[in-house]
């Protein structure tokens, strides 16, 4: 899983950080800073994050596959 979040569109409500705050932080005012590549079973909590973002500025992607597992 990969996690995208839109930084031109958050505005620093922090419910990101209230729903997995193993994986979102707010430094100072208005900085995210959050993990692009989450473990497999923080799945859940970023999925609470992204639905609790009152903006929807969080997506989830599949995890990009490296070359090696492509061929």
């Amino acid at each position: 899983m990969r996690v995208v979040v839109d930084l031109n569109r958050c505005q620093g409500y922090a419910q990101c950080c209230y729903a997995a705050p193993d994986s979102f932080e707010l430094r100072g005012h208005e900085i995210l800073f959050y993990d692009p590549a989450p473990p497999d079973e923080a799945r859940p909590r970023i999925e609470r994050a992204q639905q609790a973002c009152p903006v929807r500025a969080i997506s989830i992607e599949p995890a990009s596959l490296d070359r090696e597992d492509a061929l």
